[in-house]
Parts: C-alpha cells; sequence; structure tokens
C-alpha cells in the first residue's frame, strides 16, 4: 500500500521539475505550481505529520488553539516557546524604530512587558479574529466557530459547514493575509467527520507541515465535540511553491524514506472548543527523521 506522505513528497518533486520560476512578494523567489491535491485518512487514528523530517506538533497544535481564542498578539504564544510569528512584527519594529533587535531580546521584551507586547506585537485581525470575531457590517461580531460546531451537532447534512478568514475590508491592516484560508466539513450518513481546508498560498517545506498538523488536530476537536468519528482530511493548494532558499533541504527530504504515521488521540470530552489544552493531546509512535533547518521568507 502508497505511504499517504508519499502524496506530499511527489508535491514537493513536482515543484522541483516543472515549478514556474516566479519573483514574489519576499524578494526570494519561488519555484511554484497551481493547483493541488491531498487526501489523507484519520479513521484509523493515523494523522499526518510528516516524517521524513520532524515536525514540532506540539507547536503546530498550540498555534490552532492560540487561533482557537480570537487572539492577534504573539505575547501568549511566546509564552508557549512558539515563534513561529515573530518575524513579522519583529519586521516592523526594526523598520519604524530604525533598532537592530535581535530576535530573542524582541521575544524578551514582548513576553515581559505587557506595554510593549500590546505596541509591537499585535498581528492586526489575522486569523483568529476572522474565525471567532467576524465584524459585519452592522457592527455586530459573528464567531463562525461556534456556529460550525452548532450546526455540526444540529444538522450535520448542511453543506453550508465552514469558515473563512478572507475579510477583504480587513486585508490591509493583517501582518499576513490568510494563507489556510477556508475549511469546510462534510458529515457521512455513519457519523464521520470530513474535513477539507483550502489554502491560497503555501509554503510546501515550512508552512505545509505545520498547516497539515494544525487542521487534523482542530479535525479532532470538532469530531469529539459533535460526536463523531474521523473520515478524512482533504487538503487543497492554490499557489503551492518551494522558496529558492529551500530548494537543497526540499532534495534532503526527498532522499529519506517515509516511516510509519503516528496517531493522534485526545483525552475525554473538553466542556467546549474552547477549553482544550495542549496536554489534551497525545501523540504516539512518532519516530520522524532529523529535522530540516530552513529560513523563514517574511
Amino acid at each position: 500500500m502508497r505511504h499517504p506522505e508519499q502524496q506530499y513528497l511527489d508535491l514537493m518533486e513536482d515543484i522541483l521539475a516543472r515549478g514556474d520560476a516566479r519573483v514574489d512578494r519576499t524578494g526570494v523567489g519561488t519555484k511554484s505550481l497551481f493547483g493541488s491535491m491531498m487526501r489523507f485518512d484519520l479513521s484509523d487514528g493515523t494523522v499526518p505529520i510528516l516524517t521524513t523530517k520532524r515536525v514540532y506538533w506540539k507547536l503546530a497544535v498550540k498555534e490552532m488553539l492560540w487561533f482557537l481564542t480570537g487572539g492577534t498578539n504573539i505575547q501568549p504564544l511566546l509564552k508557549e516557546k512558539v515563534t513561529i510569528w515573530t518575524d513579522w512584527p519583529l519586521a516592523t519594529y526594526r523598520r519604524e524604530t530604525g533598532e537592530e533587535i535581535s530576535q530573542k531580546e524582541f521575544e524578551q521584551r514582548i513576553v515581559e512587558d505587557d506595554a510593549f507586547a500590546a505596541r509591537w506585537g499585535e498581528l492586526g485581525p489575522v486569523y483568529g479574529k476572522q474565525w471567532r470575531r467576524w465584524l459585519g457590517p452592522d457592527g455586530r461580531e459573528h464567531d463562525q466557530i461556534a456556529a460550525l460546531v452548532k450546526g455540526l451537532r444540529e444538522n450535520p447534512a448542511s453543506r453550508r459547514l465552514l469558515f473563512h478568514a478572507w475579510n477583504v475590508p480587513e486585508l490591509g491592516g493583517m501582518a499576513l493575509p490568510p494563507c489556510h484560508m477556508v475549511y469546510q466539513y462534510h458529515v457521512t450518513s455513519d457519523g464521520r467527520l470530513n474535513g477539507l481546508m483550502y489554502q491560497r498560498s503555501c509554503d510546501v517545506l515550512l508552512g505545509l507541515p505545520f498547516n497539515l498538523t494544525g487542521a487534523v488536530a482542530l479535525q479532532a476537536m470538532l469530531a469529539q465535540q459533535a460526536g463523531l468519528r474521523l473520515g478524512e482530511f482533504v487538503w487543497m493548494g492554490g499557489d503551492v511553491h518551494l522558496y529558492l532558499n529551500h530548494l537543497d533541504a526540499a532534495r534532503e527530504q526527498l532522499s529519506r524514506t517515509p516511516r510509519p504515521l503516528p496517531r493522534m488521540t485526545l483525552t475525554p470530552r473538553a466542556e467546549s472548543i474552547d477549553a482544550y489544552r495542549i496536554e489534551d493531546f497525545v501523540v504516539d509512535g512518532y519516530d520522524p527523521h532529523p529535522p530540516i533547518k530552513a529560513d523563514v521568507a517574511v
């Protein structure tokens, strides 16, 4: 049987072989393809936490839990040792103040100084704001996640079980417009929850492994809250790319053979979608190859 992770490796290989060379927003440059799909069966408990390099899955799950809080400031993330969002506010701070502060010092000040964090740790109305506090034209806020959980419980055959983050009037205020922008869900007649995530822009080497992990963690939480079993997770990408400074790292990853995927389980049902903590997630059987380092393009 073909290893599920091979889909990811095939995508990476395809980009290397025939990706279009493009000048991108960051100035780094990419090799890019348009339109891709992967499918993962979660029904046996396995999850697509990649094995051809170590994925720090707890960081990805902590990020997802932060999204669910509706937060837009990196201070709570940094207190949890999650640094994946630091690059954007750090770049803003350096540009606006002219101070060549180190990343470590910047993060320490965010953690220790609430006033500094309030001024420099904000990302604007990014994911969590749109998921939990989408602002309507009448001034009312809309909690898309609460509505989704209600829909899964009360109207599981609906074709409107989705949420998204592409709020056009607020894009300009975001540190980074949403990449994984639409999530849709489908409940089968035998009680399985299928999930689909569409990603308009996908950094295949660094971003995608985190995005897969976070999305299946969210699907597991939603299934538990609605009393459903896990079915299939479908990932769809628009502009899928490798940055030009990631090509050697991609080739290194392609030289490795996938190992058995791990299993993810949740502790007994949390009171609500807001009550989950990182301690509620258990991953067994994760035996990946060593990590592969690469720089984030900002």
